[in-house]
């Protein structure tokens, strides 16, 4: 009993003095792999400061490598890899993180996230379609949707762009009555394409009862009304816009013409149109006023007249050169060579500006096809901007 306490008594020392060893030897394998990790870290971004992507994702790539288990350095990865071009690394990123068993609920909706733009920037619309519907009742839902909603616009889905739109309404995003109008506006057009005329008819009704204050809608219909025959319709459909003084009126200044002309109400169309003349001079509304006037006995007079007090008020090479196309009439016309170099050198002015990219066209846009944006074309020609 004697010489078993005495071992005793001389193992607990040694027992103690191994273990201390040992855990000094664990702390100082810490401490070498902590300072290893945050100077790859730090190095990576101090390349990233320096716009050095390369050298930072190599640096980041060595601190994974000592960390594997460092959600925030995947994260800084899968952004770089995406910003870089490389959306098949950064898918890979993201879904070894969606993958990880450890990973916390709001980490793994960011790594959803992250997921979806990888699809998105690379143009994969399918997949991102699908990795965005998973952040349905998530932290990003209202990012999600918008980047769906963006999907389908560009895909021209407007029956899915609708759907969702609605839900960005309800969820108090923001109000897009007048987007859904516009994504019923695009049926209708397609409908009028595939010779269903009826159903435009109807769709466009329909849209203009739901949201009365939305301009292209009651365009396209009384533009509609026209080619189907039914000018004194189309005639009471367009006048609505001068009448409330729309600021897209000009828009409908030639087919409210037209439609006036075929049902003879010239008077009431010249007087809504000389209205909105004096509100707002305007070439388009003015040309609509001296085609009105083009069957009176001194019309030509009363058009060259025009074209000079516009001049008057704003320069104009526009109105200027339906002055002296007015004045080919007379017994000394302008060279044929004068006359169209000036027709060229109004062309450019006679185009509609996206006021968001600056995109040109010769006709109005309601989505601009250079950068998707709604309604960012003013209805007014580029000479008059």
């Amino acid at each position: 009993m004697e010489f078993d306490l005495t071992w005793i008594l001389l193992g607990l020392p040694a027992a103690f003095a191994l273990g201390w060893v040992a855990s000094r030897l664990d702390l100082r394998q810490m401490r070498i792999a902590n300072r290893q990790a945050p100077r790859a870290y730090f190095k990576g971004l101090n390349y990233l400061l320096n716009e050095q992507q390369d050298q930072a994702i190599d640096a980041f790539i060595e601190a994974v490598q000592n960390d594997p288990d460092t959600s925030e350095l995947h994260f800084a990865l899968g952004n770089l890899f995406r910003r870089r071009g490389e959306y098949d690394r950064a898918v890979r990123v993201h879904e070894h993180l969606i993958s990880r068993g450890d990973l916390n609920n709001a980490d793994r909706q960011r790594a959803q996230h992250g997921l979806a733009l990888d699809f998105l920037k690379a143009g994969l619309l399918d997949r991102a379609e699908e990795a965005l519907r998973k952040l349905e009742g998530t932290s990003y839902e209202g990012q999600a949707r918008l980047a769906r909603l963006a999907i389908y616009e560009r895909s021209r889905e407007w029956p899915e762009a609708t759907s969702v739109a609605r839900l960005l309404e309800n969820s108090g995003e923001a109000n897009f009555g007048i987007r859904m109008a516009h994504y019923q506006c695009e049926l209708a057009r397609e409908a009028v394409q595939q010779g269903d005329a009826v159903k435009a008819l109807g769709i466009l009704t329909a849209v203009i009862q739901n949201t009365p204050t939305a301009p292209r809608p009651r365009i396209l219909l009384g533009q509609l009304q026209l080619s189907q025959g039914q000018a004194q319709t189309a005639f009471h459909t367009l006048s609505t816009l001068f009448e409330r003084a729309d600021i897209t009126a000009p828009l409908a200044a030639a087919s409210l013409a037209k439609a006036a002309l075929l049902a003879q109400q010239t008077q009431e169309a010249l007087k809504l149109l000389n209205a909105h003349y004096q509100r707002q001079p305007c070439i388009d509304v003015l040309e609509a006023i001296t085609t009105l006037q083009a069957n009176d006995p001194d019309g030509a007079a009363q058009a060259q007249q025009l074209y000079l007090d516009h001049l008057q008020k704003q320069p104009s090479l526009m109105a200027a050169t339906r002055w002296l196309t007015g004045q080919n009439q007379q017994p000394q016309p302008l060279p044929a060579p004068v006359q169209k170099a000036l027709e060229q050198a109004i062309r450019p002015l006679a185009r509609y500006r996206c006021a968001a990219c600056g995109f040109e066209a010769k006709e109005h846009f309601w989505h601009c096809p250079g950068c998707q944006a709604w309604d960012s074309y003013p209805p007014r020609r580029v000479e008059e901007l």
